[in-house]
């Protein structure tokens, strides 16, 4: 699945929203309970300000009670106090109660994460990836309690304030309340062009981030072909649409508040002007006047920013209905309700009518039928983009076939628990990754629970052992990101031992010694037959000096098997496939040394 599809379809279906979050809320719902409770006494101390405005006026100063002219001011003060520290403690608890809820949804959708397969890696980039899996969630889950609290406030604040200005009068506080709620009805209008503005900067978001982490992890490439300003202009032209696109939001929401301003105040005018006349004609006192006109400026006071803080709660809200689309997202590559558990290869593997395709329509493998006996090493050759390392991707199920089967000890692998299949599955690539931290913490990788003594054995079998030597920390050497403080043959040796350590009865090698020099590759290939030694093993080979002695030769071509045989048999095939191969090969290698 596409992740820049995904549109938040229902990003104002509050019910669906809270139902979805209620799984993430519910282990600190009383946290979550007592920040609302506090909530409500935050508001309501707004009317009482409102409120201790009439007897002033009418108590102090026109009756000149002088004792309430002490103890009001400090009363203010006082509940003002008061509402201070039941704003921090608030606070407080809204913030941790919001990082809580963000770490459980990152660490959902992380687990979600791990568990897809090859093609929802192949279908997105990075960037959007990083965008939905971290930026979204970031976004919406600490917003959504920070905006539930302060909505909450804010509605018992406006409750309280209503309930001043009903109690000074109430045929001033109808034409307040009519004037308020017109105010608020340009809001509704706004939700669609945020939810498409939205959908549209998280799409830009992510080629932005693209654009980096190409920047960061091809930079060699970028220099060394003087991209520099070629990703220079890329990345302008993310920023320019990003810009376009939250302008174009802007400009179709901002004016929102100076309309809901000016509705507001032309309610305050009227309140005054019929306010005013109800004071004159003995129908209402100064006092309550002033308490009235001081609640009603409280309650409207949000009106001036009611349009940009209501455009950050619906952009909050489709980031968090963007979140929860992710978990419905299922990886394409699952257990079957009745899989069985692999618990080691008593006969072998087979592929049995092999078709496989990335793309609908474009077959990249046409019916492979080839065995492999356990303790058989089986060499897979042939020219490039014919469907080798194709073949290497399904016997783990990084893909699935899209007809015939492939089979372990005649069990299809379609039958198998994942776990329990890749654990019976060792793999070297071409270009291994190395992950940041140790040498030896990647070497744990292959088997977590490995002894000192397993370590030595495989650092040996695999020559680590003499470059161990030269670094400063031995086996514990950091090794940067992406293994980059290694050479090519380090990184593999490095990968062939974790693949030792794992020690999977089935061995697939794609490519693993292609890209180095031959000194490297001399040393590799001791390392690869130590690792191979009673194993059935799978070699995609490039260079076909290294499976001279391979029990099969598999030829692909075109998708297709088109030989199959040991080195001699096929080379003493005329014009057959592989001996063209081989001696196109044997032909660059003479030019190459003279």
């Amino acid at each position: 699945m596409k992740l820049k599809d995904t549109l938040a379809q229902n990003s104002f279906d509050y019910a669906y929203l809270t139902k979805r979050m209620y799984k993430y809320l519910k282990p600190y719902m009383f946290r979550i309970i007592l920040g609302f409770l506090i909530a409500l006494p935050v508001g309501a101390l707004d009317g009482v300000i409102a409120y201790a405005l009439k007897p002033y006026m009418d108590e102090v100063l026109i009756k000149k009670n002088m004792l309430l002219a002490y103890i009001i001011p400090f009363g203010i003060v006082a509940f003002a106090a008061l509402q201070g520290v039941l704003r921090y403690i608030n606070d407080y608890l809204t913030s941790w109660t919001g990082q809580r809820v963000t770490n459980d949804v990152k660490l959902g959708l992380f687990q979600k994460l791990v568990q897809m397969d090859s093609k929802f890696y192949d279908e997105n980039s990075s960037g959007i990836i990083l965008t939905r899996y971290l930026t979204d969630p970031e976004f919406a889950s600490k917003g959504i309690l920070d905006n539930l609290k302060a909505l909450m406030s804010s509605g018992i604040g406006a409750l309280a304030l209503i309930g001043v200005m009903l109690y000074n009068s109430w045929l001033l506080a109808a034409v307040g309340v009519v004037v308020l709620c017109i105010a608020f009805l340009p809001a509704v209008i706004i939700r669609k062009r945020i939810k498409a503005a939205s959908n549209a900067t998280m799409k830009i978001g992510g080629n932005i981030m693209t654009d980096f982490n190409e920047t960061t992890q091809g930079n060699k490439i970028v220099t060394a072909y003087n991209l520099d300003e070629y990703q220079f202009s890329k990345f302008s032209k993310e920023i320019r649409d990003s810009f376009d696109v939250n302008m174009s939001l802007v400009k179709r929401v901002s004016w929102m508040s100076p309309i809901m301003y000016t509705i507001a105040s032309v309610g305050i005018a009227i309140v005054m002007a019929f306010g005013t006349y109800l004071v004159l004609s003995g129908r209402m006192t100064s006092g309550s006047l002033l308490s009235f006109v001081t609640s009603l400026l409280l309650l409207y006071k949000p009106v001036k920013t009611f349009g940009n803080t209501l455009t950050n709660i619906q952009t909050i809200f489709v980031s968090l209905c963007r979140t929860l689309e992710l978990f419905d997202i299922e990886p394409e590559i699952t257990d079957k309700e009745n899989a069985v558990e692999l618990t080691g290869i008593k006969e072998g593997v087979s592929l049995e009518n092999v078709c496989f395709e990335y793309v609908e329509d474009t077959p990249v493998l046409k019916n492979i039928n080839l065995n492999a006996h356990v303790g058989e090493t089986v060499a897979i050759v042939g020219n490039s983009g014919g469907g080798k390392s194709t073949i290497a991707s399904l016997i783990p199920r990084f893909y699935d076939v899209k007809s015939g089967a492939i089979k372990i000890d005649g069990i299809d692998i379609r039958d198998i628990k994942l776990d329990s299949l890749r654990q019976n599955i060792s793999v070297v690539f071409q270009d291994n990754f190395l992950f940041t931290g140790t040498i030896k913490e990647n070497l744990l990788m292959g088997n977590f629970n490995a002894t000192d003594e397993d370590i030595e054995r495989v650092v040996k079998a695999a020559h680590l052992d003499e470059f161990l030597a030269e670094m400063p920390d031995g086996i514990n050497s950091e090794i940067g990101e992406r293994g980059t403080t290694l050479s090519g043959g380090q990184r593999q040796r490095v990968a062939i031992a974790r693949a030792m350590l794992k020690d999977s009865p089935i061995i697939i090698l794609d490519e693993a010694t292609s890209a180095l020099d031959n000194k490297s590759e001399a040393i590799v290939q001791k390392a690869l037959d130590n690792l191979m030694q009673n194993k059935t093993v799978f070699v995609i080979a490039h260079r076909l000096s290294t499976i001279k002695n391979s029990d099969k030769i598999a030829v692909i071509n075109e998708g297709e098997l088109v030989e199959l045989g040991t080195h001699d048999e096929l080379l003493a095939r005329d014009n057959g496939f592989y001996k063209r191969l081989y001696e196109m090969q044997f032909a660059k290698s003479n030019v190459a040394a003279n």
